[in-house]
């Protein structure tokens, strides 16, 4: 089972992740970045960091190919802390995965932009970050464009967030 974290940067993604981690057994932690910071890093100079990798169909394509190697393999429950808003960036990735009969559970961590600031400001972004400055896009998307379960975590630690998701995939 694919176990999708989507919401806000900010509003406890890996957190939660971390905790389902420590309490679902024959679990692993995902995360698509680390293709993204690969393919910057391989790239030549003259087409390193340009815009942000979500945007490259090959980052798409390879994390699509990973997560469904993972999920044929019997690596047990895998933990995806991701943002995904761009509708057809969700498609090509996780409506794949379910057009493949992969066992996606996607969930949206939401909570009010106030929120997510105080919790930016906690881990140590600096005002106006790239984080902050895509609080307003990740909203807007997972209130119109993206579906799957939201659960709001505006007054629940991440421990309760993980307790919740536990009950809702049975485990």
């Amino acid at each position: 089972m694919v176990i999708w974290l989507n919401g806000s940067f900010g509003v406890g993604k890996t957190e939660t992740a971390n905790k389902l981690h420590l309490r679902l057994e024959n679990s692993y932690i995902y995360d698509p970045e680390l293709v993204g910071s690969f393919l910057w890093d391989a790239f030549p100079e003259p087409l390193k960091r340009k815009g942000d990798f979500q945007d490259l169909e090959l980052w798409r394509s390879m994390n699509y190919q990973i997560i469904k190697y993972l999920s044929q393999s019997d690596s047990g429950h895998i933990l995806v802390p991701m943002t995904l808003v761009n509708p057809d960036y969700f498609d090509q990735i996780i409506g794949r995965l379910l057009r493949d009969g992969v066992d996606v559970r996607h969930f949206i961590l939401d909570a009010p932009k106030d929120t997510i600031m105080e919790r930016l400001t906690r881990r140590g972004e600096p005002e106006n970050s790239w984080a902050e400055q895509q609080i307003d896009r990740c909203i807007h998307a997972f209130h119109r464009e993206i579906r799957g379960e939201r659960i709001d975590t505006t007054h629940r630690s991440s421990e309760e967030v993980a307790d919740y998701i536990l009950a809702r995939i049975g485990c």
